[in-house]
């Protein structure tokens, strides 16, 4: 084997390592790599987020859960929203829950936010909990979605709203890539009928889908049981 082969043969298995470790902490960000990816996500995903959280009515006293809540951008912005309220979040990587406590630091001291290491499938919390829940660029991660969709409506209050986010869905504009990298991820893209089937089958009802198709943004809204207006919501 001469020179120019044994480099490039290095240079294959660096890209294929580089390639497996991106991989890796888009599924589940760990140490200090980690922690630079969920950095990142609180900037990328924020401009979606804040359009997202405008079709979630929010009381200002709402007690809210952030599902996979990455650098905890998120929440921070929940936490505006509900000013008088209480945010939640969880996510099963320790090194994003390490970057979402240091951004809320200051709202975790004062009580009014609280982040741990958890699983969606096993969500720590008391039955009817909370008013809402959110799921930013998550879903496609979790073991079952239906399953995983009927415990956090186990958590959320009569009345109570879930909201998936995404900006990787079957049928966007110029989506035909994202398939590609998902099948990489190990993960399956929907269709927006198959988000809102999901919701229905784990028990949402008045299933709603708003969808921004120019910058590819879909946000699926789902209520358990009935739900009732209220003059508190910003």
């Amino acid at each position: 084997m001469n020179k120019a082969t044994v480099v490039s043969v290095l240079w294959y298995g660096a890209t294929v390592v580089a390639c497996f470790a991106l991989v890796r902490q888009c599924r589940k960000p760990a140490w200090l790599p980690g922690r630079l990816f969920a950095r990142m996500m609180n900037s990328t995903h924020f401009a979606m987020t804040t359009w997202a959280l405008t079709h979630v009515p929010l009381a200002t006293d709402s007690v809210v859960l952030d599902v996979g809540c990455g650098g905890g951008r998120t929440i921070q912005q929940l936490t505006r929203l509900a000013p008088a309220g209480r945010v939640c979040g969880i996510d099963y990587s320790a090194a994003s829950v390490a970057v979402a406590r240091g951004t809320n630091a200051a709202a975790i001291a004062a009580g009014r936010v609280d982040i741990r290491v958890g699983s969606v499938s096993s969500l720590p919390y008391a039955d009817e909990s909370f008013d809402a829940a959110t799921a930013i660029e998550t879903h496609y991660y979790w073991p079952n979605l239906t399953t995983d969709l009927r415990e956090i409506r186990r958590v959320l209050r009569p009345g109570g709203r879930i909201a998936i986010v995404a900006e990787a869905y079957r049928g966007k504009r110029f989506g035909a890539a994202e398939v590609l990298v998902m099948r990489v991820l190990g993960s399956k893209l929907l269709t927006i009928d198959e988000h809102r089937a999901a919701c229905a089958a784990a028990g949402f009802s008045g299933v709603e889908v708003f969808e921004e198709r120019k910058k590819g943004w879909l946000c699926v809204v789902g209520v358990k049981g009935a739900y009732q207006w209220s003059a508190n919501w910003s």
